[in-house]
């Protein structure tokens, strides 16, 4: 059971970017639904604040669960979780601004620019987190629930 624990991280990882990632696909959606439902821009504005709580949430348990304890294990990371954590930075301003978008009653075109930039930054984010850290994580010792590790997902 122990070996489970530790084989598990990596796995966990990848299963929270597809959940992450099916959360954009929904709520790109919702948007290309909107013209023709009456419910549409409350139906957009609940998956763009539920993927948007999810990204950002992801993303700060990793700073304060995930990175610090793969950080202690493998200081030679510490370069490559400097730049995740940017990532993170900059990506909650994507986000931010994406939330605002929807909340005003921001057009189609508007919002799909938006989520375009999200998710070429998140896209570019996984990617590189699956390919510099997974190995990693495979043998990382960490006492922690998914949900404190990796977020609300």
């Amino acid at each position: 059971m122990e070996a489970d624990r530790l084989i598990a991280w990596d796995a966990e990882l990848r299963a929270a970017h597809t959940r992450l990632r099916a959360a954009l696909a929904a709520t790109r959606e919702a948007l290309d639904s909107g013209e023709d439902a009456p419910d549409a821009a409350s139906d957009l504005a609940l998956f763009c604040i539920g993927f948007c709580t999810a990204l950002d949430g992801h993303h700060r348990s990793e700073d304060h669960a995930l990175f610090p304890a793969l950080r202690a294990e493998h200081p030679e990371l510490s370069d490559k979780i400097d730049k995740l954590m940017q990532d993170h930075s900059m990506l909650s301003h994507l986000l931010g601004a994406l939330r605002g978008a929807v909340e005003s009653g921001a057009d189609a075109e508007t919002i799909e620019g938006h989520l375009d930039g999200v998710n070429a930054i998140m896209e570019s984010h996984f990617r590189f987190e699956e390919r510099e850290i997974l190995e990693p994580l495979r043998t990382l010792a960490l006492d922690a629930s998914v949900h404190e590790v990796l977020g609300p997902l």
